[in-house]
């Protein structure tokens, strides 16, 4: 494959750079861009989706040096064949001044293949399963993956210059190895402020089907959300003028924006498009269920690979239960698709898909959904999120509140409270919240079947690592 004239420069550079002690290891054969920025998770002010988004939607390190304004040490001859000029004095062994060390070729974002059980829905039971989860898909034709567009978005998402003072990324709050989330109740902005909500979870986020983002879905799209981190005055504090404007200034970008579209221009429309590329790329395959699911023609089966609790489990995630008054209800009824997201819209009332899980009798501290639409029907309700890599991303719903799995099961089985907009499939034909009445080993079960959705080789993959470090 050939190299790109522009990506060639940049290796030429990476090379002499690496000869003074500038370059990352990398058993790939890596190309260290250029200067400037080492990188760190951030996120919105809601603590959402932060350049990136469900109810269950990027950490930064202070180096005191505002994005835009370099360290200076001693003038150096810029060395043949680098287009640095005298006057760019980045020190490359500041955090501010580390640059990307990606692969010569681009990792493959592009073409992930999907397991059967994403493209075909085997279920014609409407209470389990009701769509494949390639039904879901929310790509845009006009923004498909690329290998060179998610790699845009890869340095983009971890690059902590892009924040008011040069601290806080996408991935500040939205940490690989916690499931693309944070562990924190509520994450830190650039300022050492609070945001609102909890850090949703980022996998599978390309198989929301309504394509809203947010747990109060105020982005009408990937793209869209993407950017409102990077303007939201906890999360990153930037406008989009200064947000490119800080992008344009680090070396590394203009062979990188070259490779992914054609030409080195740098726009706000072009970074939320690649940060988006990268975030749908984030999909989850391999994990316990799904290796033990290619091997049985249908979810319901016995999976091989289970211990029983597991298949215990997810027979009661799957298959209606029956209540105490002989109404029937399931988990699967909300997180729909084997991509486990959703629900389907006729599972809740009104116009969105956000739901309301009866967390509260009322709404006073969060209205949720309401406070996007307006419409009074949405108020306490949130996006629901994907349950991939949930073992992985404590604590849960849109305000953290449950520390562990098994207080979120504790929750359905005894703790669902009579909001005025609680969801349907959570009300029985009396009017009353549903109570699952789960039993220890019931409950047990579950959390145990919930873990085999942790994608932990998806997790650690390389290609959505820093790649700063």
């Amino acid at each position: 494959m050939d190299i790109p004239h522009t990506l060639k420069h940049s290796l030429m550079i990476a090379s002499l750079l690496a000869l003074s002690g500038c370059s990352g290891g990398d058993d790939s054969a890596p190309a260290t861009l250029e200067p400037p920025s080492e990188e760190q998770p951030a996120q919105g002010s809601d603590g959402e989706e932060s350049g990136a988004d469900p109810e269950e939607s990027t950490p930064g390190d202070d180096s005191g040096t505002e994005p835009g304004e370099d360290e200076t040490p001693p003038e150096e001859e810029a060395a043949p064949g680098d287009d640095t000029t005298p006057g760019d004095d980045t020190d490359p062994e500041s955090p501010q001044g580390q640059v990307p060390t990606l692969p010569e070729q681009p990792y493959n974002y592009a073409n992930i293949e999907l397991p059967e059980h994403y493209t075909s829905n085997s279920f014609n039971d409407q209470a389990l399963f009701q769509h494949a989860a390639i039904d879901q898909d929310n790509t845009p034709d006009d923004n498909p993956i690329t290998d060179h567009g998610a790699t845009l978005g890869r340095v983009l998402f971890y690059d902590i210059k892009l924040s008011a003072n040069g601290t806080i990324s996408c991935a500040s709050c939205h940490q690989a190895e916690h499931g693309f989330s944070d562990p924190e109740v509520l994450s830190r902005g650039f300022d050492d402020e609070l945001t609102r909500r909890h850090s949703m979870g980022l996998t599978n986020a390309r198989f929301y089907d309504s394509g809203k983002f947010f747990w109060d879905e105020r982005a009408d799209t990937l793209e869209e959300q993407v950017l409102m981190p990077f303007q939201d005055p906890v999360e990153m504090g930037l406008t989009l003028d200064e947000l490119e404007q800080i992008v344009a200034e680090q070396t590394y970008y203009p062979a990188l924006f070259a490779n992914a579209f054609g030409d080195e221009t740098i726009n706000s429309d072009r970074i939320a498009r690649a940060l988006a590329q990268f975030v749908r790329s984030m999909v989850s395959t391999t994990a316990k269920y799904d290796i033990a699911r290619a091997e049985v023609e249908s979810a319901t089966d016995n999976f091989p690979g289970f211990t029983d609790q597991e298949n215990q489990g997810k027979r009661l995630f799957l298959q209606p239960i029956t209540l105490a008054n002989g109404d029937r209800a399931n988990c699967a009824g909300c997180h729909v698709s084997e991509a486990f997201i959703g629900p389907v819209p006729n599972a809740v009332r009104g116009s969105t898909t956000a739901t309301n899980n009866g967390l509260d009798a009322d709404s006073t501290d969060d209205l949720g959904v309401y406070e996007t639409t307006g419409n009074p029907n949405d108020i306490g309700k949130f996006k629901v999120p994907s349950l991939r890599n949930i073992g992985a991303r404590p604590p849960y719903m849109h305000d953290g509140r449950f520390a562990t799995l098994e207080e979120v099961i504790e929750h359905y089985s005894s703790g669902i409270q009579p909001h005025p907009n609680l969801m349907a499939p959570l009300i029985t034909s009396d009017g009353e919240p549903a109570r699952f009445d789960f039993t220890q080993e019931e409950k047990d079960a579950l959390v145990a079947f919930l873990h085999t959705l942790t994608d932990e080789t998806m997790l650690a993959d390389e290609k959505y690592s820093d790649p700063f470090q």
